[in-house]
């Protein structure tokens, strides 16, 4: 049984983040990626296998190098994910602000 991997998944993982983010400034081959962290290179190439099902990063032949470059393009997906809690916090926030901007003038009504 095959599993779905989506975009959430990727960015689980605090190595996948870390992944995504070393690749989103430029390309780079296996090695380089793994030589970046503390984990062996199998759990490094499990990572990047995970990335790639979820379509995060893409990687390309060059002779016997493989090299990994990010699609950050699937990242929209968290974004537009993101926007209800942006927009649901937006208002709580602006609720906040009109409701301690209210006791501060009745507080200076007061005086």
């Amino acid at each position: 049984m095959e599993l779905r991997r989506d975009v959430f998944q990727a960015i689980a993982d605090p190595t996948r983040r870390d992944i995504i983010n070393l690749l989103s400034r430029r390309s780079l081959n296996l090695n380089a990626v793994a030589g970046h962290f503390d984990v062996s290179r199998p759990a490094i190439s499990r990572h990047i296998k995970i990335l790639t099902e979820c379509g995060i990063i893409t990687i390309r032949r060059e002779g016997r190098e493989r090299y990994c470059r990010a699609d950050l393009q699937k990242l929209k997906e968290v974004d537009k994910w993101l926007d209800n809690y942006r927009e649901f916090w937006n208002r709580k926030l602006d609720a906040l602000g009109d409701f301690l901007e209210n006791k501060q003038e009745e507080n200076i009504n007061i005086k």
